[in-house]
C-alpha cells in the first residue's frame, strides 16, 4: 500500500471572517431594531430576528473553524475539518427555529393590525443594514470558494438570504404606505418565513451529506477521471475508487495496476506522480493508492465493489 497524506494548510486564519460576519450581525441588529421601534412594523421586526440567529451562527462559525483549523493528533487521525459541518448543521436549525417566531409573530399581527409609523426613515435605516449584509456576505462567499470552506459558504448564503429577505420586506412596509393596507406587511413576514425555512432546510441537508462522508462532486471525479486516464496510456489501469468530502479535506483511495514486471521503485515513483497530477487539480487531499500487478487476478477482487 503506497499512502501520501498532504495536511492542510493552516486555517485559523479564517476566523477573522467569523469575526467579521459576528460584527456586522450585531450592527444590523441594532440598525433593524431601531427599524421596527420607529415603525412598528412585523416585517422589519421579522427581519430583525433573522439578524440575531445571523449572530448565532457567526459565533458558532467562530468556534467551529477554530476547532477545524487544529492539525491532526493521536485521537484525530485524520484532522478535525468536519467540525465545519456542525456549524452549518446547527445554523440551519436555528434558521428553522426563527422562521418558527417569525410566522407566529406574522400571524398575530394579521389577526389584531396595527398601523405603521415613520416608514421613511425606518426603511431607509433596514436599506442601510442591507447593504451591510450585502458587502460582508461577498466577501464571505470569495473566502468559501478560496478555502472550501462551507462553513463560511453557509454564512454568506444566510446573509445574502437576510439581503433578499429586508427587500421584500421593504416593498411590504412600502406597499403598506401607499396603499394602507396593513395585512401586506404580516403578509410579506410569512413569506418571508417560508424562504428563511428553504435556506434552513438546505444548509443542513448539505451539512448531513457532509457528516455522512459524500463522494467528491462530479466535476471533481471527472477531473481524477482525467487524470487516471493519462496513466492508462502508460500501461497502468485502476479500479476501486473511492473519494469522500469532509469539509475542506478530500479523501481519494483507489487501486493501482502495473505491469508485473516494474520494479517496486518504478511502481512507487508512477504512483508519487499520480498522486502529485492528482495533488495539482484537486489541491489538499489525502490520497492511498494500493499498487498491484496488472497480470494477477487477484488484484481485481475486491469486496466492497459492486
Amino acid at each position: 500500500m503506497h499512502t501520501f497524506q498532504k495536511t492542510l494548510s493552516d486555517r485559523s486564519f479564517l476566523t477573522r471572517f467569523a469575526w467579521l460576519s459576528i460584527a456586522a450581525a450585531v450592527t444590523t441588529i441594532l440598525m433593524k431594531f431601531i427599524a421596527y421601534v420607529m415603525t412598528g412594523s412585523v416585517g422589519l421586526l421579522s427581519d430583525a430576528i433573522e439578524s440575531v440567529v445571523n449572530l448565532a451562527g457567526a459565533m458558532m462559525a467562530l468556534g467551529m473553524l477554530t476547532l477545524a483549523a487544529q492539525p491532526a493528533d493521536a485521537k484525530h487521525p485524520f484532522g478535525h475539518s468536519k467540525a465545519e459541518y456542525f456549524s452549518s448543521v446547527v445554523e440551519g436549525i436555528l434558521i428553522l427555529v426563527a422562521a418558527s417566531g417569525i410566522a407566529y409573530t406574522a400571524i398575530e399581527r394579521m389577526l389584531h393590525p396595527r398601523p405603521l409609523e415613520q416608514v421613511g426613515i425606518g426603511v431607509v435605516v433596514c436599506a442601510a443594514a442591507s447593504a451591510v449584509n450585502w458587502f460582508v456576505a461577498r466577501k464571505l462567499m470569495v473566502a468559501a470558494k478560496a478555502h472550501n470552506s462551507i462553513t463560511l459558504e453557509a454564512d454568506s448564503r444566510h446573509l445574502m438570504t437576510d439581503v433578499w429577505t429586508s427587500a421584500g420586506v421593504i416593498a411590504g412596509v412600502g406597499l403598506v404606505a401607499l396603499t394602507g393596507w396593513t395585512l401586506i406587511d404580516p403578509i410579506v413576514a410569512l413569506v418571508v418565513a417560508g424562504n428563511i425555512v428553504w435556506t434552513g432546510v438546505g444548509l443542513v441537508r448539505r451539512s448531513v451529506d457532509g457528516l455522512m462522508d459524500v463522494a467528491l462532486p462530479e466535476e471533481e471525479q471527472r477531473s481524477i477521471e482525467k487524470v487516471m486516464a493519462h496513466y492508462r496510456e502508460k500501461g497502468v489501469a485502476f479500479h476501486a475508487l473511492r473519494t469522500r468530502q469532509a469539509a475542506a479535506q478530500r479523501s481519494i483511495s483507489v487501486h493501482m495496476l502495473v505491469p508485473g514486471d516494474w520494479t517496486v521503485h518504478d511502481a512507487h515513483h508512477v504512483a508519487e506522480d499520480f498522486e502529485g497530477d492528482l495533488r495539482a487539480v484537486l489541491g489538499d487531499a489525502l490520497i492511498a493508492t494500493h499498487l498491484e500487478p496488472i497480470d494477477d487476478d487477484n488484484a481485481f477482487h475486491d469486496v466492497h465493489e459492486k
